[in-house]
């Protein structure tokens, strides 16, 4: 099992306004996997969690695309004093240990390396590596 479903569930409860299950399901995804994948969160359809999820950190108020794999310990997330959070879009490899932090907005079919520091837009097709992340090519 994966947290995603545990995810989907819990969205699916929360936008039918059942009250409780979905703050249920969202502890019982801490306990499990280690995870904070809140239940206001918008992530699309056929999105995959590297290792079920373990360590991912979302903000409950970040968009996430269709179809992106997510690694372990990923954090998606704002920066302090900014309300606007990632914009991810479709198809993006999210590595293992990517921070993606503040407003900042991933084109589709991007891929972030691993323990890279999004601090910038990175455009569409294009590959985003260090700290803080540089674009590598487009």
């Amino acid at each position: 099992m994966n947290a995603y479903y545990f995810y989907r569930l819990s969205h699916y409860l929360y936008l039918k306004k059942v009250p409780v299950i979905p703050k249920i399901i969202q502890l019982f995804i801490f306990l499990i996997y280690n995870s904070s994948i809140p239940f206001q969160a918008r992530i699309g359809k056929g999105t995959v969690f590297a290792y079920g999820g373990i360590g991912v950190i979302i903000h409950k108020k970040a968009i996430i695309g269709r179809n992106v794999v997510i690694g372990s310990s990923v954090v998606i997330g704002g920066k302090k004093g900014q309300f606007i959070l990632p914009k991810i879009g479709d198809n993006v490899y999210l590595a293992t240990g990517s921070k993606i932090l503040g407003e900042v907005k991933i084109g589709n079919n991007a891929i972030i390396g691993a323990n890279a520091v999004v601090l910038i837009d990175v455009p569409d097709n294009s590959t985003a590596v260090g700290v803080p992340a540089k674009i590598l090519r487009k």
